[in-house]
């Protein structure tokens, strides 16, 4: 019976993230946004799940190999969920395929077209004959598979064709070979301004020139997805780097976890595939779309259909801030907080660039989670240590998609002359800081930045995201401590005194502030905005402040285990999730009877963020800034346009303006920056002062 009552407490994760990911699907039926929009969220769907399935769904595959079956406090046996996941993709697949082609048709009226081979005029297919000849012959790679010509292994995402011949000497023999496609070659071949056509069938329709002997009698293309989650055993490794690098070889040759299918009505082909491949025959998915949904960003970023997206959003500069300011001087006169990508990253690029070639800085030290390629931010660290100053950074390796871009990144470093810690054993390091140390006068003066994300200037212009720069000597000083505990490796020991650290302190903390708010009973309000929650203590703790009458709104991004609306145990619980232009990312917690109110986190609520990771919860104790944070929350909480509320039974439901009183908290927090940047604040009409208003704190 106890059993029966844990279960329904509790979603599970993997059916919580699949409702996610439908999310983000059901924004490409948004016909209020413009064409390119639409595809865009197809796109990300498809990233989405090639990740999804990759990760979650190869563990739970190993799991269950591995005769688990219970890991989760929902109970679902790994084979059940394995069960659930499937029927809820196959079922979506349809979904997605009508979604796909009405956008298609749509597209047309706007003179863009992604057409079949067979759709075009007798021109075009004269130009793709000579674009294959031209540009694909020389680079594609036919294997002709037999007794001396093996199946050959495929990479993880692999994009191929599979076909079947007919040798032209002995008709009666039936051959299978396939061809390689580079993930160098466009995934659509332009025919002109205005038509794609995708690659495998360019390839197809002249295929006869590759297998010379052979008539082709069918064809079909095929992506494989592999395991590609790795496990690096740290305390065997006597080089973590080498053992890092090894292993992202090795998840190219991870097990396969999916197989995608073109449209084909030759089952032979399949079993083909299938006959070299071991997959389950629930893995298999047959589409009638384009395989490798995230390339349709080949076709998005075209910028002759530049007006078929929505129009971009300049980042703005506002006070304190701006391009000519010393950032160190201001820094110096205010604590100051923006909120990416409405408020410009560039003063943290700024930040780092400014402490690189100021003669007077002595020491930087930074944690790299993401920072991308190109990083402007990296090149100013590598300057910094050529220069001799003292530059410290740690670099994750073991930030999943991104090891190869850090480890080559940590080995430049390195070579400028900085020292460069490798990760913490056991623990990864996602908490977002900068400590830069200068000399003023006789003493040095220590400035800090702390962020919801990571130091990377692409993602900063389409993840939500605060940054935090002070000068406080409190923080200052924790922030050498925690500097101090990743050299020496004791980071899952350390504890701070004004900021909280993961693993000791972040969990612990919130549990108190939950308990306190409940202590206040229906007086007691707390906002919790993440990414995710998933940890079990915190959803009990929750469940309990609901119970003792506590108000609580959670802004949930993507997985919420958390059950809303049930009788005498989350009746006081809303859980809204805002998809929309920009991906949610901050994490901000508000508790109304604390002191302060305030903390923003690099932490989600999940127990890898809180027991298994290096992450900081910073509390706001500058008034100003706490009502900025505050005011971004009540928009997002009054959000009526692009959120969804989570009903007791794990569905979402998009909600609908009542009236004339629509509020897209984005396109708000868009215009609300441009008010402040254009200083019309006297001459808004009434609808812009209220917004001003709400924006600062104020009533």
């Amino acid at each position: 019976m106890k059993q029966d009552k844990v279960e329904k407490l509790f979603f599970n994760r993997e059916l919580s993230w699949l409702r996610f990911n439908t999310r983000v699907l059901n924004e490409a039926s948004n016909e209020k946004i413009p064409l390119l929009e639409r595809l865009k969220f197809i796109a990300i769907y498809g990233t989405n799940l090639d990740e999804f399935y990759m990760v979650r769904v190869a563990g739970l595959k190993r799991l269950y190999l591995a005769g688990i079956t219970d890991c989760g406090a929902d109970k679902l046996t790994p084979r059940e969920q394995l069960a659930e996941i499937r029927k809820y993709i196959h079922k979506e697949k349809k979904f997605l395929e009508q979604l796909f082609e009405e956008i298609l048709n749509k597209a047309q009226k706007e003179y863009l077209f992604i057409k079949k081979f067979n759709d075009l005029n007798n021109e075009q297919k004269k130009y793709l004959r000579e674009f294959f000849l031209n540009n694909l012959y020389p680079i594609i790679v036919p294997i002709m598979v037999d007794s001396t010509h093996p199946f050959p292994h495929l990479n993880n995402l692999s994009f191929g064709m599979a076909i079947k011949l007919k040798d032209t000497l002995n008709k009666n023999k039936i051959k299978f070979g396939m061809v390689r496609i580079s993930r160098m070659l466009p995934r659509f071949i332009e025919v002109n301004e205005e038509i794609y056509i995708p690659i495998e069938m360019v390839v197809g329709e002249f295929i006869d020139y590759v297998f010379e002997g052979c008539e082709v009698l069918s064809y079909t293309s095929f992506r494989v997805t592999r395991n590609a989650d790795m496990e690096i055993e740290e305390e065997e490794a006597d080089d973590f780097i080498e053992i890092m690098a090894e292993g992202l070889k090795a998840r190219k040759k991870g097990e396969v976890v999916r197989l995608e299918v073109g449209n084909t009505n030759d089952e032979s082909l399949i079993e083909f595939i299938t006959g070299h491949i071991k997959i389950d025959e629930e893995d298999i998915y047959r589409y009638s779309i384009p395989l490798n949904l995230s390339a349709l960003w080949q076709i998005i970023g075209s910028n002759r259909f530049a007006h078929l997206r929505l129009p971009s959003f300049n980042s703005r500069i506002l006070p304190p801030l701006s391009s000519v300011i010393d950032i160190f001087k201001s820094i110096d006169s205010s604590d100051i907080a923006l909120f990416h990508p409405y408020e410009s990253f560039d003063p943290v690029v700024n930040f780092i660039q400014s402490a690189a070639n100021d003669p007077d800085v002595y020491s930087i030290r930074m944690t790299l989670y993401r920072v991308g390629k190109n990083s402007p931010i990296v090149k100013a660290l590598t300057y910094a240590a050529e220069n001799n100053k003292q530059v410290t950074v740690l670099v994750e390796l073991k930030a999943r998609f991104d090891e190869e871009n850090n480890l080559y990144w940590a080995k430049a470093l390195e070579t400028a002359g900085a020292h460069v810690i490798y990760g913490i054993p056991g623990l990864k390091v996602h908490a977002k800081i900068a400590l830069v140390i200068k000399k003023i006068g006789n003493s040095f003066r220590k400035y800090v930045h702390l962020s919801t994300g990571n130091y990377n200037p692409v993602t900063a212009k389409i993840y939500t995201d605060i940054s935090y720069f002070t000068s406080n000597e409190n923080i200052a000083n924790d922030a050498i401590r925690l500097f101090h505990t990743l050299s020496t490796g004791y980071a899952n020991k350390a504890k701070l005194d004004s900021l909280f650290v993961a693993p000791t302190q972040i969990k612990p903390k919130l549990l108190e502030l939950i308990k306190e708010e409940s202590k206040k009973g229906s007086d007691g309000y707390i906002i919790l905005k993440a990414n995710a929650v998933v940890d079990v203590d915190i959803i009990e703790a929750l469940y309990d402040a609901s119970k003792a009458g506590v108000k609580i709104d959670m802004i949930v991004r993507g997985i919420c285990c958390l059950i809303p609306k049930l009788s005498n145990i989350s009746e006081n619980i809303r859980v809204i999730s805002i998809v929309g232009k920009y991906l949610e990312h901050a994490r901000i917690y508000y508790f109304k009877n604390s002191n302060p109110q305030i903390y923003f986190a690099s932490a989600d609520l999940m127990p890898r963020n809180l027991e298994k990771r290096v992450e900081i919860m910073t509390p706001v104790t500058n008034k100003n800034i706490a009502d900025k944070l505050f005011g971004i929350l009540k928009l997002q909480i009054e959000d009526n346009t692009q959120s969804h509320e989570l009903q007791s039974n794990g569905e979402y439901i998009k909600l609908t303006p009542k009236d004339t009183n629509a509020i897209n908290s984005q396109e708000e927090y868009e215009k609300y920056v441009n008010l402040m940047y254009s200083a019309l604040l006297k001459t808004q009409d009434s609808k812009d002062k209220k917004l001003v208003k709400r924006m600062m704190g104020e009533n």
